[in-house]
């Protein structure tokens, strides 16, 4: 009984020791298979068949617990794109792939792409860089790798940053390449930069072949270009490039980054510059590189230890692995538990029409759509499909084929030495091919480019010959320009910063809307020729910014203005505000000399309408020096004396204007304004095939009274006999004819702005930016100003203006003299305050306090207004030198005297009471109250002792 007690328990302990271990082993992971197709063969397939297992140990290791195992199902290509084809249907449909990593190829990529979006599989590239192929046309597509468009921007940046105008691509001739291409045509477009030729190179040209195409392009003109090939290729056009001295001092290359990621394969010469996407330099990202070389070289027996360099193609593929392993472990159980492979297909597993569907691949693309973690290129990130571009690096490739940065592009800075927006625009310092520092122009002189047409009016009339004249020698066919135009181009073109050869060529009669039209379809490269900027022309063309500023005015005769108005003419020296302002400092003087005199001179006192007649008798009788006004105040006496030499100079002036114009030829046009033109009846004339006739036309002005003429000579004979009664055109033509015929016209105006002269260009020409700058530089110059003496003269040598001709006096006005007025005016308010307030300081005691203000002003003009007793001028000394006051000072009213002259017996009442002081002899007066004097008849008419005191 017991020995069966002791073998169930040892039963049950066997069975819980069984269960407690099944329960601490952990679940088996659930494998995902994922397929790879690269060309194991090619440099990208070799850094793939190493990065991508070496990525999958190194997640589950940084991962151990993950449900998921992601199994790599490789197959190799070849480089083949049946294979591949091949390689992906026996993948989706014998080998279960849930998805696949690849293929290599940009051409491999798009056929399968298109295969797996009918199966409903994710494609997860890590090399196709080619912008044929894109999730917007495979949406099964996803690419872990930068599109090729997305450096276009930033070579297009490169080429503006050192000022090159001219880049020609050279590419391989299949998908890689061509496709490529549009992508940096736009962006140098964009920043005015031309393509003039390009270089295709098929993938298996032989040396001779790649030599002989460089060889044809160093016979042009530019010296920039764009290399995106494949490693194989690269390597032999830099071979051909060394051989036919074009890597040397002058040439500018630059690689894309998918020859920069593989400079071990490439082996560019020194002085190279490329592209690279932008990594930050971490610790992870060094022990990782570090691990990857020793494996590389492990893997790759033959390779050279120059191409164990992590490139961007291994950090894409390894990013590319970590991200499917992620999106793995995201896939639902019912995702998992699914049947591998394609489902419902109708054929066998080579019928591509009948392909079926997977059942987990929409799921597992959504999942590694939406992947983000920190990858070793930097934050991994899809979006719509792409992986997003930080930014990318410019390196300088030196002589030991390692790559030296000296800048980054970013989208949001552009070029920056260090990515910030404190270092954009600058570059660190370059070694270009040659060993040279100095940074290469970009261009040379050409010596088979093909020249730039530039049309040229022809049967130009001979009066607007220094404007733009061509002539064709009949016995050579040689072409020569000159003229204004001619030497103002061919100026801006010595300034632009590469050689543009162009011949003249003559255009046929015809008007310039019809010439710019020309230019816009084709069939002249440029116009330069004295063609105004119109908005409807630069609907055809792009103009440079204008040579030349341009008016429209109006040319009219002179007539000599004596003969008319001669009954006025004295008011015609003196402008309406000089005569104003003069006749209002005539009172204003008058005013101040009489304030200042009124209470101590008998001259400025009287009743109201005498002291009226004084103040203006006085101002106005300086003008002649004729005031006899005897004057006391020192006060006033400064007044007058500033005011009467201020009164002198205007005399002088006013004689010596009206003088002139009775004597000298007085000019004016006969017509006053263009509203007097449009509102006569005189006929107008108007350059043949200029815009100015639709302008004036669309302004209003009657159309019957528009007259066309050819040249000078016909308007000079037009204006004498009296055809036509004004010429509207632009300035500079007027400008010549009052240079030849100066007598007896002048311009007035501008009537209306003008754009300006300009030169024409089709629509995008790189050379209009290039050219409107260098029009700058000549106009801030003064080789401009030469030009313009040298074909129209001096501009201030024109002969008559729009102000009369070269006889005209003009009228004086207010600003000639406003320095005058203001000493006289400031001297007369001075006098005037201090006058006021002395008088205001000596009699503030005779003002009663507490008044209100209005009751203080009166009693204070009360005051002023009454004489001042205690003035000199109203005492007088006798013999003895006693002072006394004179009666006169005493306000009392005249005395009766008969028809004899003797003074009648007559009591009168004094306002002024007073006695005589015994001492001094002064009669003492006090105020208020009334005496009552008798006169008595006196022989003598005065009083005692005759002397009327």
């Amino acid at each position: 009984m017991a020995g069966h007690t002791h073998a169930r328990f040892l039963l049950a302990c066997l069975a819980a020791s069984i269960l407690l271990t099944s329960q601490a082993q952990p679940a088996t992971p659930t494998e995902v298979k994922v397929g790879f197709i690269v060309d194991a063969g090619s440099p990208v397939g070799k850094i793939a068949t190493t990065t991508i297992p070496m990525a999958l140990e190194d997640f589950y290791a940084a991962y151990p617990n993950s449900p998921v195992r992601v199994r790599i199902l490789p197959h190799d290509s070849g480089g083949d794109v049946v294979a591949a084809a091949s390689a992906a249907l026996q993948l989706m449909t014998v080998q279960g792939a849930r998805a696949i990593l690849g293929p290599q190829s940009s051409v491999e990529s798009a056929f399968v792409a298109d295969l797996a979006t009918q199966a409903q599989l994710p494609v997860v590239s890590f090399s196709a860089t080619s912008p044929s192929v894109s999730p917007a046309t495979a949406a099964f597509f996803a690419r872990a790798a930068l599109s090729d468009a997305s450096q276009a921007d930033a070579i297009a940046a490169l080429a503006t940053h050192f000022g090159w105008r001219r880049v020609v691509p050279i590419y391989q001739d299949d998908d890689y390449g061509a496709a490529f291409v549009p992508f940096l045509v736009d962006a140098l477009t964009a920043e005015r930069t031309e393509v003039p030729y390009r270089c295709a190179l098929p993938a298996a040209a032989l040396h001779d072949a790649i030599a002989a195409a460089l060889l044809r392009m160093e016979s042009e003109q530019t010296r920039v270009f764009v290399l995106h090939t494949r490693p194989e290729l690269a390597k032999k056009v830099f071979a051909a490039a060394v051989d036919t001295g074009m890597m040397a001092e002058g040439y500018v290359w630059i690689i894309t980054d998918g020859l920069t990621g593989l400079l071990g394969s490439v082996d560019p010469p020194q002085g190279v510059i490329g592209l690279t996407p932008y990594v930050p330099d971490t610790t992870r990202l060094r022990g990782v590189k570090k691990r990857w070389a020793h494996r590389y070289m492990r893997d790759h027996r033959d390779a050279e230890p120059a191409q164990a360099v992590m490139g961007c193609y291994a950090l894409w593929a390894y990013d590319a692995a970590w991200a499917v392993a992620f999106a793995a472990e995201r896939l639902s159980s019912g995702d998992l538990s699914s049947p591998p492979g394609l489902v419902g297909g109708k054929g066998g597993p080579t019928d591509i029409a009948g392909l079926g569907k997977s059942t987990s691949g929409l799921n597992f693309l959504r999942a590694i759509n939406s992947t983000k973690f920190d990858g070793l290129g930097g934050k991994f990130e899809l979006v719509n499909g792409e992986l997003a571009v930080p930014a990318f690096q410019v390196v300088n490739i030196m002589d030991n084929g390692r790559e030296r940065g000296i800048g980054f592009w970013t989208l949001l800075h552009g070029l920056s030495r260090h990515g910030s927006n404190e270092s954009r625009g600058e570059l660190g310092p370059v070694i270009w091919p040659g060993d040279s520092t100095v940074r290469p122009t970009g261009w040379v002189q050409p010596t088979s480019a093909r020249k730039l047409r530039v049309a040229v009016p022809g049967n130009v009339s001979d009066s607007y010959k220094p404007i733009v004249q061509l002539e064709v020698d009949p016995a050579t066919n040689q072409t020569t320009a000159s003229g204004f135009v001619i030497e103002v181009f061919e100026a801006a073109v010595r300034l632009l910063p590469y050689a543009l050869p162009f011949e003249y060529v003559k255009a046929a009669s015809m008007p310039y809307d019809d010439l710019v039209q020309a230019v816009g379809n084709g069939t002249f490269d440029a116009a330069v020729a004295d063609i105004t900027m119109t908005a409807s022309r630069s609907n055809h063309v792009d103009f440079t910014l204008p040579y030349a500023g341009t008016a429209i005015a109006m040319l009219v005769r002179v007539r000599d203005q004596r003969s008319n108005k001669r009954t006025w003419v004295f008011l015609k020296p003196l402008r309406y505000d000089l005569w104003l302002v003069s006749a209002a400092f005539f009172l204003f003087t008058g005013f101040v000399v009489w304030a200042i005199e009124h209470r101590g001179n008998r001259e400025f006192r009287g009743p109201a309408s005498y002291q009226v007649g004084t103040l203006l008798y006085f101002g106005f009788s300086t003008l002649v020096f004729a005031h006899r006004e005897t004057l006391k105040s020192n006060l006033s006496r400064f007044v007058v004396l500033v005011w009467v030499f201020v009164v002198l100079i205007l005399q002088s002036s006013y004689t010596a204007s009206l003088t002139s114009m009775l004597t000298v030829p007085q000019l004016e046009p006969a017509v006053a304004d263009y509203g007097e033109l449009q509102r006569g009846t005189e006929m107008v004339g108007v350059m043949n095939n200029s815009f100015v006739l639709r302008a004036m036309t669309a302004s209003g002005f009657p159309q019957g009274r528009l007259v066309r003429y050819p040249n000078s000579q016909t308007i000079h004979e037009c204006l004498l006999n009296g055809s036509i009664g004004a010429v509207v055109n632009e300035t500079p033509y007027l400008r010549i004819f009052l240079k030849t015929y100066r007598d007896n016209f002048t311009m007035t105006g501008p009537l209306n702005k003008t754009g300006g002269f300009g030169f024409a260009f089709p629509k995008g020409s790189p050379y209009v930016t290039d050219l409107s700058q260098a029009i700058l530089k000549l106009t801030e110059s003064d080789e401009m100003n030469m030009i313009e003496r040298k074909w129209f003269g001096d501009p201030n040598d024109d002969g008559a203006t729009q102000d009369g001709g070269p006889f005209t006096s003009n009228s004086l006005s207010f600003s000639s003299f406003w320095g005058l007025f203001l000493i006289t005016g400031a001297t007369s308010l001075l006098c005037c305050v201090v006058h006021l307030a002395t008088f205001v300081a000596a009699n503030r005691r005779e003002l009663p306090p507490h008044l209100s203000w209005k009751d203080w002003l009166s009693s204070l003009f009360k005051l002023f207004d009454d004489k001042d007793p205690s003035s000199h001028t109203f005492r007088v000394k006798d013999d003895g030198g006693a002072v006394s006051v004179r009666n006169d000072a005493v306000a009392s009213p005249p005395i009766a005297h008969s028809e004899l002259g003797s003074p009648l017996s007559a009591p009168y009442t004094s306002e002024w009471s007073g006695t005589a002081s015994p001492a001094t002899g002064e009669i003492e007066l006090a105020a208020g109250g009334q005496e009552r004097h008798e006169v008595a008849p006196n022989p003598d008419g005065c009083g005692e002792n005759g002397r009327g005191q």
